[in-house]
This record gives C-alpha cells, sequence and structure tokens, in this order.
C-alpha cells in the first residue's frame, strides 16, 4: 500500500495527518489523490465512510495559489451538515488560516456576515446549491476564474431535487475548470451530467455493490409501532452506547421521540430540517462533545454526518431501500472500529426489510425481543462488548460512558434531593404550625386564666 508521501501530498499536510492520527491513505485516497494533482476529472464512486473527504481535500489545498485573492475551489454539498463537516475536516489540515482563507456558505446563516467574510479575499468555498446562488445572483461571488469544482454526494443532491441549481451553478464557472464527482451511488442522471460537463475523467469505484461494512454487526428485531419505544429504551440500556444516531421516517416521529426519551432522563437531542441553523449547530457540537450520549435524526438531515465515536446505530423506522440502509449504518464502524446497527421491523415491514436482504446479498440476523428471553439478548451484547472494548479506544468509551451515566445519575440524585429537601420543608413547616397552634392555645388558655382572676378579685 502507498503512503502519503508517494501520493504526493506535501511535509506540511503529512504533519497535520499525523496529528489527527492518519497514517495510511484509504483506498479512494490513494487512487484518487495523483489523478486530482495532476489536474485530470474525476468520477469516484465510493460508499460513506471510506475517506473521499480528505480523497480531494488534500490535493485541492496544495494546488491553491496562496498569493491569490480570488475563489480558486468551489465544493457543492447537498446539506448544511455535509457543507460544515467538510469545513471542519478542511480546517484540520489548515496551519495558517490567515494564508488559506476557507468559508462555507449554506441557508440559516446571516447573510450579511457571509457578506463580510467573501469581502477577506477567500480563496476555498464550501456551500449548499440554494445559497450559493443566491450570492451568484446578488453578485457577491465571482466564479470566472475558478480552477477546481467539486461535487460530492451527487447522488443526494438528485434525491433532493438539486441537480437544476447545480447546472445553474457551473455554468458560472469557466469550461476548462476541473470537476471533481464524488458519489456513493451513479444514477443515469448522475451520469448524465458528468457527460455534459465534464472532460475525459478518469474513473474511480472502490466497490462495485455497495454493501454494509463488515465492522458493523447488523441485527433486525421484530416488534409493533406500539411496542418500539419501550423496546428501543430496553435495548439502550443493555447496549450503553458511546454515542448512538437513531434514524426516523419524518421530523413529526423524530420529535415525538425525542420527548419520550428525554422524559426518560436520557441524554438526548433531534435533528431535523425544521430545526434553525444556530440549533442544528449547537445540536451537532453537542452531540460531538459527547454530551449528548443519544441522536434522533431523519436521513436527510444527518445525510454524511461523519462523528467519531458513534457506536450504534438504531432504524427506528425501517429504511426506504438499500442506499439508505447502507447510509443510516454507515454513521457507526467508522475508520476501522467496529458498531452495532439494529433496525426495528414489524409483520408489514417484513418484505420491505427482505428487498433490503436481496439487494444487498446479505442476511440480516432477526430477533423477536417482545417474546425472547432479555437475558439471551445481553448474553450476546455483553460477549460483543468485550470483544469490542479489546480492539477499540477502551479507555475512551469507558470515561465517556461514565460520563454519560454521571450526568443521568446527577439528573436521578438532584431529583432525589430535591424531593427530600421539599418533604422535610414540608415536615418542618407542619410542625411549625403545630407548634404556633399550641402556642395559640396556651396563649388562649393563660388569657382566659388571668381575666378570671381579675374578675374574682373585683
Amino acid at each position: 500500500m502507498s503512503d502519503f508521501t508517494s501520493l504526493g501530498i506535501q511535509d506540511r499536510y503529512l504533519k497535520k495527518l499525523r496529528e489527527i492520527g492518519i497514517v495510511q491513505p484509504t483506498p479512494i485516497q490513494e487512487q484518487a489523490i495523483p489523478f486530482v494533482l495532476s489536474g485530470k476529472d474525476v468520477i469516484a464512486q465510493a460508499q460513506t465512510g471510506t475517506g473521499k473527504t480528505f480523497a480531494f481535500i488534500l490535493p485541492l489545498l496544495q494546488q491553491l495559489d496562496l498569493n491569490a485573492n480570488y475563489v480558486q475551489a468551489l465544493i457543492i454539498a447537498p446539506t448544511r451538515e455535509l457543507a460544515l463537516q467538510i469545513t471542519e475536516e478542511t480546517e484540520k489540515l489548515i496551519t495558517d488560516r490567515n494564508v488559506i482563507r476557507v468559508l462555507a456558505l449554506y441557508g440559516g446563516q446571516d447573510v450579511e456576515k457571509q457578506l463580510k467574510k467573501l469581502q477577506k479575499n477567500v480563496q476555498l468555498i464550501i456551500g449548499t446549491p440554494g445559497r450559493l446562488l443566491d450570492h451568484i445572483r446578488r453578485g457577491t461571488i465571482d466564479l470566472s476564474r475558478l480552477s477546481s469544482l467539486v461535487l460530492d454526494e451527487a447522488d443526494q443532491m438528485l434525491h433532493i431535487g438539486f441537480l437544476n441549481e447545480v447546472e445553474m451553478i457551473m455554468k458560472e464557472t469557466p469550461r476548462m475548470r476541473q470537476t471533481l464527482l464524488f458519489s456513493a451511488t451513479m444514477p443515469n442522471e448522475v451520469q448524465q451530467l458528468a457527460k455534459k460537463y465534464m472532460r475525459t475523467p478518469a474513473t474511480i469505484q472502490v466497490e462495485e455493490t455497495q454493501k454494509p461494512a463488515d465492522n458493523v454487526q447488523q441485527r433486525a428485531i421484530h416488534t409493533t409501532d406500539r411496542a418500539k419505544q419501550s423496546t428501543l429504551m430496553k435495548l439502550i440500556d443493555m447496549h450503553k452506547p458511546f454515542l448512538a444516531i437513531i434514524f426516523c421516517r419524518t421530523k413529526r416521529r423524530v420529535s415525538k421521540l425525542n420527548d419520550v426519551l428525554k422524559a426518560h432522563k436520557f441524554l438526548v437531542d433531534e435533528l431535523h430540517g425544521d430545526l434553525s441553523q444556530a440549533k442544528r449547530e449547537q445540536v451537532m457540537k453537542r452531540f460531538r462533545d459527547a454530551e449528548l450520549q443519544l441522536l434522533v435524526a431523519t436521513d436527510v438531515a444527518a445525510r454524511g454526518l461523519d462523528v467519531e465515536g458513534v457506536t450504534h446505530v438504531f432504524n427506528y423506522d425501517i429504511p426506504q431501500d438499500a442506499e439508505s440502509y447502507v447510509h443510516r449504518i454507515g454513521r457507526t464502524g467508522r475508520g476501522g472500529m467496529k458498531g452495532v446497527a439494529i433496525t426495528f421491523y414489524s409483520t408489514a415491514d417484513r418484505p420491505q426489510l427482505e428487498e433490503i436482504e436481496k439487494e444487498l446479498n446479505i442476511t440480516i440476523p432477526k430477533q423477536n425481543i417482545g417474546n425472547e428471553k432479555i437475558e439471551q439478548a445481553e448474553k450476546i451484547d455483553r460477549s460483543n462488548n468485550r470483544e469490542t472494548s479489546l480492539n477499540e479506544k477502551d479507555h475512551y468509551k469507558k470515561k465517556k460512558s461514565n460520563h454519560h451515566q454521571s450526568k443521568r445519575n446527577s439528573q436521578h440524585d438532584n431529583g432525589s434531593r430535591t424531593a427530600n429537601k421539599n418533604e422535610h420543608n414540608r415536615k418542618s413547616t407542619l410542625q411549625r404550625s403545630s407548634n404556633n397552634d399550641q402556642a395559640y392555645k396556651g396563649n388562649n388558655h393563660r388569657s382566659r386564666n388571668h381575666q378570671a382572676k381579675k374578675k374574682k378579685s373585683r
């Protein structure tokens, strides 16, 4: 296997890679980086979690003219979360932010703040189609001297309905630019886009058929919609995940489940399209910092999320197809670590589950958690957890798991202390009331005796 030096990556970026624990390139990086550095157009098909972000970020940064004060590279992402994630990965590699200026442009941000940042001679822009078009129409972005254009998650842009916007943006760029297209799948529409706008591209296909990673243990649990909440909470208590993402079909179901889990004192929050950008960023920061243990999300909101330490994925609602299934469970088991993916299905969902298995050519082990003994599942899980802890960052996970538990215990203890304090105050109040009554009766008795004595003396 090649190393990053033999691929042509410069020393300053090698040092940054070592600092974040990356030594060997992944297959997609090994194949794509030389083509990108040579200036060739590239079509790369690779499933999520393969390291494709660094496959284009590393050579793009290296190709920037640091003395130039115009936009040289543009990365288009389908969602705000993915745009932010790419920006964060990029900033990990930058040694001096005053030399290389990067800007993320997406909806939900203050446009005026974006305009001020654009005036600082940005060299690399990472953005979503809608906000990029907004700036193009305002005349606040000039792409006429662009050298490189990246379309990341192109199939997802098609799924969301952004391909027309992408074409409008591409028409604002030079015809002789370098174009890089990265996608997990290659639908006909994406292929047509590539044929129309790319010049004899090199084609890279890391894996012909998109399948779940081998290091993710999969399981399907038969239940009913009514029993899902209690089943999920039992499994969370049983597995004790470090970080877990729970996928629901709709925003409404995300919010409802989030409220239920919060009521049961879980460290949880929600992620869906109706949240403000500030709230979404706050939720993701808390999740990445392990202040939250659980994230309940929709598919689109969680598209492309790459969070270190996600040990479990729960498909609360069954995915709509095989591609969605692979994407969801690809949130765990990243970077070669082990992960667990559990899918809930009802009797009505069984044909859909079988279709996913057929398309991916896999068989997912099934359980009926409602009727089988929980102890059996606990034994399986304890065994898997012991094996996982030997190969993963054991100390890191234990420390964070204790962090989650202590928070929940703290909430419980605070509740208990509050209840005890209230009970103590109630008893004290009753005692004071009783004493006051006795004192009042004594005073009345003494007053009557005193009056009787005065009458007698008269």
